[in-house]
């Protein structure tokens, strides 16, 4: 059971990490400091679509009237897990620029806060375990997302097609889901394919996984001219 005492977001927040400040080293506790200023960052500008009536409308009073951190003041950290899928599906793979590393860490770090915050008696046991979940699936797969997004980039920057000689019905600009995954090549939704790609990022690659890219058709075989995001 949640406790009725349960603090703000914030408050949550900044005891979380006055607590891994005091137990980690100055450099592993950049990563802790910046992913939650990101989570922060997520949860005040999204996370106010999964508000009920009555909260929607004390949010809106207070964002409307000029603070746009309104929702962490004004909820609790229950309010944090089910805005994890979006956080690390969406937020950290759209709307920030961030190294590698600091991506690689937000899983483990959002586990270890989810995991604090059951602890503490601020969130349910149900919500803990889907939170992991999430949390865990972000570990294993966004490093795996942000390398095959370069891998297929730098394949990009090497495409020799001429654009203008191919045909409207030979290009595709699109966001595709992968449907299959070969030792060498790429299907996408659609039927479209092979497009070919190099051992390694088939083996990064997962049906399921969707992308921004721009394909051109040549000889039978799909050619990846730009790719985008990667969204695991």
């Amino acid at each position: 059971m949640v406790a009725d005492d349960a603090p703000t977001i914030d408050q949550a927040l900044a005891s979380f990490l006055a607590e891994k400040q005091a137990a980690t080293k100055p450099r592993a506790f950049r990563n802790y400091a910046e992913i939650v200023e990101l989570l922060e960052l997520s949860l005040n500008g999204y996370a106010y679509d999964s508000l009920d009536r009555f909260e929607r409308r004390r949010w809106e009073q207070a964002f409307e009237a000029g603070d746009e951190e309104a929702f962490t003041k004004l909820f609790g950290p229950d309010k944090i897990p089910p805005h994890l899928g979006a956080f690390l599906g969406y937020f950290m793979i759209r709307k920030v620029i961030v190294p590698a590393t600091l991506t690689a860490a937000a899983g483990r770090v959002t586990r270890e806060l989810v995991e604090w915050l059951a602890a503490q008696g601020w969130i349910e046991a149900t919500a803990l375990a889907d939170a992991v979940d999430r949390s865990d699936d972000a570990a294993r797969d966004l490093p795996r997302a942000e390398r095959l997004g370069r891998l297929l980039h730098e394949q990009a920057q090497r495409s020799r097609i001429d654009q203008d000689a191919l045909a409207d019905e030979d290009y595709v600009e699109d966001t595709l889901w992968i449907e299959r995954v070969e030792p060498s090549a790429l299907w996408f939704e659609g039927d479209i394919g092979p497009v070919p790609v190099s051992a390694a990022a088939a083996k990064l690659a997962q049906p399921g996984w969707s992308m921004y890219v721009v394909l051109r058709r040549q000889g039978g075989t799909w050619h990846v001219l730009e790719v985008g995001n990667v969204y695991p």
